[in-house]
């Protein structure tokens, strides 16, 4: 063919370079991954293996199938048994591990056996990011996402998954003894056959709803009354489509503000956030080592306790107030509408009527006091828009003053939770977006942590690389 670019004869002699350096450019990010492996020390983080055994067959070093893991998560690839054959055919890696090729297995293995270590060695990457100037420590999001295990729903029951699938399988019984009974009343061949296909398949479903009665007795007996078959760490968590729930784990992350690198990361298996806000920012202080960190969370994370926890270790909550009142829902006034005087220790309600503390309890088992005003209520005109008692009461929390001058923060940042969004949500895009939208490889919410963590390590080592160049970088491992 002419007018097209012509590709060399197969049988064409040819003569390739002499070293398989040749092959892996200066500029390639294969090559951190070496340096920063070799820099490592393996058995202070805690690895297997970094101290071969006298006897028996010898083993691969734990550096090597760490470099493994590191290469495939940075291009994609976490099976272990694409990895095996990318060792056998991927130039990079042959160059990166010595033309070594361990089976699946032991990669597998390594991946297994290894959780603590992965993890610390996550965390020695954010302290060379620190190091180097890369985490700037001054601004923190926080957030959370969903991420798939390998459980299908249909192997995770709950009460009201488990009081459907009854229903199901009883409207399903129904129809087929309706289905049976007509099909006695005829006498033909055909039908006898039809009252066997029948038969078998009301005692299927008859196994079924026994099968279904004895999981009703374990989700009962469980302490979060949610089992799981096949992953029984994983856990139903919803989503903000409606039906588009999954069984999975909860991933939190903090992403500092100056490069958008991950600094802390932790998997749950908790369906909502509002217990992590505090267990994050302290993560997030020990990562960066500031005392004036500033910590973005979305409303989802708010918590008056988890507020007051992070004031406690030095970090500064910035986190919308969730407006959850039922008042609001009936068209009623609600307690953000009373105003409150901290000089004169009272609230000032919509018709202008100040409301008064009331003493505490006796026994002091409440943390709140109490606000009303004697008589105001009984003749008030919009009494009918207030509450459906005789008076208004509103409780206000010894803590009060930690969430009002967080709202006062929150009011003089308002571009506070846009900024957010910027910082953090699109990690989880990424990474999703790497693991092919597929689940976790690995059961049990520590696996899935390790899993986690090769992959926030990955993350790290392409956002480093982006802001540094792969020279750069190299000279500041080495030094």
């Amino acid at each position: 063919m002419k007018r097209f670019v012509a590709g060399e004869d197969r049988r064409q002699g040819i003569l390739l370079p002499e070293y398989l350096d040749d092959y892996v450019g200066e500029e390639n990010p294969v090559r951190v991954v070496d340096a920063f492996v070799d820099e490592l020390d393996l058995a202070t983080l805690g690895f297997d293996g970094v101290v071969p055994e006298a006897t028996g067959r010898p083993s691969y070093h734990p550096g090597t199938l760490l470099k493994i893991y590191l290469y495939g998560y940075l291009n994609q690839v976490q099976s272990s048994r694409r990895l095996e054959r990318e060792a056998q055919r991927n130039i990079e890696l042959m160059w990166l591990v010595g033309r070594l090729a361990p089976d699946f297995k032991t990669i597998a293995d390594f991946r297994r056996d290894n959780g603590e270590a992965i993890r610390a060695t996550c965390r020695s990457f954010v302290v060379t990011c620190r190091q180097l100037g890369l985490i700037g420590g001054a601004t923190v999001a926080v957030d959370g996402s969903r991420f798939k295990a390998v459980n299908t729903r249909d192997k995770n029951y709950t009460p009201g998954a488990i009081r459907l699938r009854m229903d199901q399988v009883d409207a399903s019984i129904a129809r087929y003894l309706k289905m049976l009974d007509t099909a006695d009343r005829q006498e033909d061949p055909i039908a006898e056959m039809r009252v066997g296909r029948l038969n078998d398949r009301l005692e299927a479903l008859r196994r079924q709803m026994r099968q279904l009665q004895a999981m009703e007795k374990a989700v009962a007996a469980a302490p979060d009354r949610q089992v799981s078959l096949t992953d029984p760490d994983a856990r139903a968590m919803a989503t903000n489509g409606k039906g588009t729930g999954l069984v999975g784990y909860n991933v939190q992350a903090a992403v500092d503000e100056k490069h958008h690198l991950i600094i802390a990361h932790e998997v749950t298996n908790l369906g909502h956030d509002r217990t992590q806000l505090a267990n994050m920012a302290r993560q997030a202080k020990e990562a960066t080592g500031s005392d004036g960190l500033i910590v973005l969370a979305d409303r989802g994370y708010f918590s008056g306790a988890e507020v007051v926890a992070c004031e406690e270790v030095g970090v500064t909550p910035i986190v919308p107030k969730v407006l959850t009142y039922g008042t609001k829902a009936d068209h009623r006034f609600g307690r953000q509408d009373f105003i409150y005087d901290a000089e004169h220790d009272h609230y000032t309600c919509p018709a202008g009527a100040k409301l008064t503390k009331i003493h505490r309890r006796v026994d002091h088992t409440e943390d709140f006091d109490r606000y009303r005003h004697l008589s105001a209520c009984f003749t008030c005109p919009l009494r009918s828009r207030c509450t459906p008692t005789q008076r208004r009461i509103i409780k206000r929390w010894e803590h009060e003053p930690v969430l009002e001058a967080m709202q006062q923060r929150l009011d003089e940042m308002p571009d506070a939770m846009r900024a957010r969004r910027s910082i953090v949500e699109h990690i989880f895009g990424t990474i999703k977006d790497w693991m092919g939208r597929s689940h976790f490889k690995t059961r049990r919410l520590a696996g899935a942590g390790t899993e986690m963590s090769l992959h926030v390590l990955a993350y790290n080592l392409k956002r480093a690389i982006a802001v540094l160049g792969t020279p750069a970088l190299l000279a500041a491992m080495r030094t």
